[in-house]
């Protein structure tokens, strides 16, 4: 399309009623993210940083490593694996809290390991275990203290 001398060129694009439809709509996810930046958790990502790549701890603080035990009704004690159960260490750790508050939970746990193993012996107890490894200068040392933070005994 041609201009002729004096007549004025328009672009396609939004009006004025598109563009502050436009510019609230970015005035509104910058103001989610700062705020998610400031107030927010993991579960506000994307609106907020997850915190395991946003932070950092100091050379000579523990490292935190959770696992979950259970003993047998043989009095045998083993680490439940991500295959015992089909549930992720992540997930355990995800729930922590909940499972501190309800311990019942862990009957779901047995369960889907009785599913997995009907031949093995049946789970007498279930522990969530935090084990605290000491770091020297960003380092182990070997040293390692363990913490039971949810204990639930299986009916």
């Amino acid at each position: 399309m041609e201009a002729t001398l004096g007549e004025e060129i328009t672009e396609p694009g939004p009006g004025p009623l598109g563009r502050r439809i436009r510019i609230g709509a970015a005035l509104a996810v910058l103001a989610l993210l700062v705020a998610g930046t400031l107030l927010g958790q993991d579960d506000d990502f994307p609106f907020a940083p997850f915190r395991m790549y946003s932070t950092t701890d100091r050379l000579d603080a523990p490292v935190r490593s959770l696992r979950v035990e259970a003993v047998t009704v043989d009095g045998e004690r083993i680490v439940l694996k991500d295959s015992d159960t089909g549930l992720r260490r992540a997930e355990f750790e995800g729930q922590q809290q909940r499972l501190k508050n309800d311990p019942a939970l862990l009957d779901a746990v047995a369960v889907a390991y009785h599913r997995r193993h009907p031949d093995r012996p049946q789970l007498a107890r279930i522990d969530v275990v935090v084990r605290f490894i000491e770091l020297r200068d960003g380092r182990p040392t070997g040293e390692w203290r363990d913490t039971t933070t949810v204990r639930r005994e299986i009916p």
